[in-house]
């Protein structure tokens, strides 16, 4: 094939290669891993074979062997006690060593994945604790709890690597096999709760904790049958239903209810003979029951096995089939595609490279687009490729009057926002004038104290009023000239929190912030604060803390909530470094958009970091140029920075109380 022309040929013929190599490297691709899945198959296979299979028997030995030893350390004297638990032991030791023996062979770690391997040795790690547990057995220097709980530590990994290996990528039958797992886990807990109350029996006492943890396992079996059994087949579960519906389950519910129910000491219809044969029984039919839904389990995934292998052959003939004949598609259609597009390219190129972005970088400085002058119509042949031509038409005329509506409808929006915010903060400015005028007027505390909380709900109105205008981009209405007191600026802050009585102030180092700065820095740290008082339980106090640096000021907050998530205070402090735009959608993150603004606004530097209490710790740098050593002295009295003048500065001489808005919770640094 010869190619002729302009470069519009070459690509053309590069873009129909492109597919087509796509296509075949696919198809190669597809192969191989299907390929692969059903070698991985045959390897998982052989895998539950060598080590499932041994996995399932030590568990099993292991859980006669943890009972025995239980009941030895109940009644070391028994004739048969020690000959008994050999026996167990000499089993488990068989198990054991099989499975070891097992995970040598270097087809078995070649056929797990990473996971699988560290798994299989975290099993491997804990069964190599059995000698010293039993040494500590035999010389008597653990108890029966004790001895319980390394026993369960020992099964638990087990439980761990039978859960993870799999053998299918089919969604229902994995979720099956990991339902499965958790009904022999069920049977564990039966088994746990055989050797804590069979050997209790023996002692002859049941203690106040043993009691709770058989009703704590007894709660844990139950709740994994209602988790599994609805995950499998409706068959295997009327088998389970029937199964602790049935006479020889009755003696056992019968026995855990009066064992709950007498709380300690021996119940009077359990002994320890009728226990032992009871859930002797019981673990038996279980085990059998387990057994025969496993089988079952292998005869469903037989038919997914087969699909593997069928979809394998198919991928192969079919992907070779749909290469040869795209190869032959591409060599027809990319001649005839040459011509036509060579026009469209050229009105695509113009329309994507030069006025679409043209356009959109005029509307977002504000500037006024004509959709018609903008995007004109332009005219094309009718075939396909016109049809294509009418449809860039279209997407262009769409695109740019989508972005202009955006645009009218942003500037809409915050044109109204701060409208109804400067008209709230003006009747809220008011609002506040007059709550000072009748808090100086009025004698009556309890009047006084009702006062000081409707202004204090007022501060907080005005605040959200003016985060409004601040997330609409405008400034906000207060400004001072003079340097304020930063020990009053957070004063002022903690005035605009709703739980301010939880926050509790260090002594601030006397330094003092710039007027301009003021209300930005007051906004900034009463969010923040409202954040960590309403993301920390109600009993926690928030701390504010500060002091001195290199460059400046840092003021940290405190809290001690439950803190947050790595990606979460990733995301946030991306958020409040980048100043993101603000999008309509976005509401559960005002106070972060807020923040951010002022920050950029005022050159302040906020960010999130975990806190030494468990919670979240916000630090707020603030730099030199915000700072000043002109200090205005307010006497140790904290001021409304709402206010023309200090507000109720002689209230505590005249037993009139203290509002938030006056001090806030504080502590000698």
């Amino acid at each position: 094939m010869r190619f002729r022309g302009k470069s519009i040929r070459r690509k053309i013929v590069a873009l129909l290669l492109v597919p087509l190599v796509s296509l075949t490297a696919v198809w190669g691709f597809a192969a191989v891993l299907t390929g692969r899945e059903v070698t991985h198959m045959f390897q998982v296979s052989s895998i539950v074979e060598d080590i499932g299979y041994p996995t399932e028997d030590a568990v099993r030995a292991l859980q006669q062997e943890r009972r025995q030893t239980l009941v030895y350390l109940a009644d070391p004297r028994a004739s048969d006690a020690l000959a008994a638990l050999n026996r167990t032991r000499a089993a488990t030791d068989e198990t054991v060593a099989q499975l070891r023996k097992n995970a040598r062979e270097q087809h078995v770690r070649d056929g797990l994945n990473a996971d699988d391997s560290e798994r299989l040795t975290a099993e491997l790690d804990g069964l190599d604790g059995i000698d010293p547990l039993r040494r500590s057995v035999e010389q008597g220097t653990v108890d029966r709890a004790q001895a319980l709980v390394l026993y369960n530590a020992v099964v638990d990994p087990c439980y761990t690597l039978l859960g993870s290996l799999d053998g299918t990528d089919d969604v229902g039958i994995d979720k099956q096999a990991r339902a499965l797992v958790n009904i022999t886990r069920a049977r564990e807990l039966v088994s746990r709760e055989d050797a804590l109350l069979g050997s209790a029996l023996v002692v002859g006492k049941i203690s106040r904790e043993e009691t709770r943890e058989i009703s704590d396992l007894i709660a844990q079996r139950t709740l994994l049958y209602d988790i599994s059994l609805p995950l499998v087949p409706a068959g295997e579960r009327d088998r389970f239903d029937r199964f602790w519906k049935s006479a020889t389950t009755a003696p056992l519910l019968a026995a855990e209810r009066s064992v709950v129910a007498a709380g300690s000491g021996m119940p009077n219809d359990v002994s320890a003979k009728s226990w032992d044969t009871t859930a002797g029984n019981v673990l038996d039919e279980l085990r059998t029951l387990d057994d025969q839904v496993g089988d079952r389990f292998k005869d469903r995934i037989r038919p997914v096995a087969v699909s593997e292998f069928v979809q394998a052959a198919v991928v192969g003939v079919l992907g070779l089939a749909a290469v040869l004949f795209s190869l032959v598609v591409s060599v027809r259609v990319g001649r005839s595609l040459i011509r036509d597009l060579r026009l469209l390219r050229q009105e695509a190129h113009e329309a994507s490279g030069v006025r679409l972005p043209s356009v959109m970088r005029r509307l977002s400085t504000g500037e006024q687009v004509d959709v018609e002058t903008e995007v004109p119509r332009l005219e094309y042949d009718k075939n396909e490729i016109g049809e294509v031509g009418q449809a860039l038409n279209t997407l262009q005329r769409a695109a740019v009057e989508a972005a202009v509506k955006q645009a009218e409808l942003r500037s809409g929006v915050s044109e109204v926002f701060v409208n109804l915010a400067r008209r709230s903060q003006v009747l809220l400015h008011k609002q506040l004038t007059l709550l000072d005028t009748m808090e100086r007027r009025t004698e009556d505390t309890d009047e006084l104290a009702d006062l000081f909380r409707l202004d204090h709900l007022t501060t907080r109105m005005r605040r959200h009023a003016e985060g409004l205008v601040i997330l609409s981009g405008a400034a906000p209405s207060r400004q001072w000239r003079r340097p304020v007191q930063l020990m009053d600026v957070v004063r002022a802050a903690v005035a605009e929190v709703e739980d301010y009585e939880r926050i509790e102030v260090r002594r601030l180092p006397r330094v003092a912030v710039t007027g301009p700065a003021v209300a930005d820095l007051t906004h900034l740290v009463a969010e923040l604060l409202e954040n960590a008082t309403v993301f920390s339980p109600p009993h926690t106090a928030v701390q504010v803390l500060g002091e001195r640096v290199a460059n400046g000021f840092t003021l940290e907050i405190h809290d001690r909530g439950l803190g947050m998530a790595a990606e979460a205070l990733l995301d946030a402090n991306l958020r409040l470094a980048e100043t993101p735009e603000f999008e309509l959608s976005d509401t559960d993150r005002l106070g972060l958009f807020v923040v951010s603004r002022l920050a950029q606004r005022q050159n302040v530097r906020v960010s999130l970091q975990p806190s030494p209490y468990g919670g979240t710790t916000a630090v707020v740098f603030l730099p030199d140029v915000l700072l000043t050593d002109d200090v205005p002295d307010t006497n140790g009295v904290g001021f409304r920075l709402d206010r023309t003048r200090p507000a109720r500065e002689a209230a505590p001489e005249e037993g009139r109380g203290t509002s938030p808005g006056q001090v806030a919770a504080e502590r000698p640094g």
